[in-house]
């Protein structure tokens, strides 16, 4: 098991729940994991840095059966070891099964969306990439007895990074208006009336309302003060020109 700090994970992220917490005297955490080495080292560093918290090791879901104490509500860290979480599934499940109250916090081998949705199938309360430290898994362990579900703000941001972002085609205005256009929308935009804008372009007044009436349907807007509104909006999003 990898304790070395992630240092995109500084705390745990949690769904509220409105359901109680467990009496916090009866939390503790058991830990399976058939990797010795890993297991005792990680026991050991819990023990040291927090000695308020009980903390035993099991090398499999029998050995966790058959040893740990019924009585006591714990949050059992099953971790995957060098497996992928669809490896273990039938494990995990079967562990969650056993558990009953008890939640099951996953800690697997990748900060990765489908080895997450894997585990929460499986029924586990929490999924922990083994790359977090010890503080990370002791809180989001905890932080389980609340009922939620939880993740690491890094897991969290590897979900969202997975959802494809849509966003719209960009259209330019400006590649679809002539230059003439161009000079009238300038100053439709300002809030110029016909007459001034005839005025300072040389046009006559109704070749001005031609215009105009063009630029509307281009833009989509049904009166001059919606263009308006519109041409000041993709001046913005342009950067000072139409977009």
């Amino acid at each position: 098991m990898n304790h070395a700090q992630d240092s995109f994970s500084k705390s745990p992220t949690a769904l509220p729940s409105t359901a109680p917490p467990l009496p916090a005297e009866r939390r503790a955490l058991a830990v399976i994991d058939p990797r010795t080495l890993e297991r005792d080292c990680f026991v050991r560093c819990i023990e040291l840095a927090r000695p308020d918290i009980a903390i035993s090791g099991f090398n499999s879901i029998d050995d966790w059966q058959n040893r740990h104490d019924a009585g006591l509500c714990q949050v059992v860290l099953y971790s995957t070891g060098n497996r992928a979480v669809q490896e273990v599934a039938a494990e995990i499940a079967d562990l969650v099964a056993l558990a009953a109250a008890s939640p099951v916090v996953v800690i697997g081998t990748a900060n990765d969306l489908s080895e997450m949705l894997a585990a929460f199938d499986c029924g586990a309360r929490g999924y922990l990439p083994s790359s977090v430290g010890v503080d990370e898994i002791v809180e989001t362990s905890l932080l389980t007895s609340f009922r939620g579900i939880f993740l690491p703000l890094a897991s969290l941001q590897a979900l969202r990074a997975s959802v494809p972002q849509t966003t719209p085609p960009e259209t330019s205005c400006d590649e679809h208006l002539t230059e003439r256009q161009r000079a009238v929308c300038e100053a439709l935009r300002r809030g110029k009336s016909n007459k001034i804008i005839a005025g300072e372009l040389n046009l006559c007044e109704s070749t001005v309302k031609v215009h105009i009436r063009n630029i509307m349907k281009k833009l989509g807007a049904k009166n001059r003060t919606e263009a308006a509104f519109k041409l000041n909006a993709s001046m913005i999003a342009g950067g000072g020109r139409l977009s």
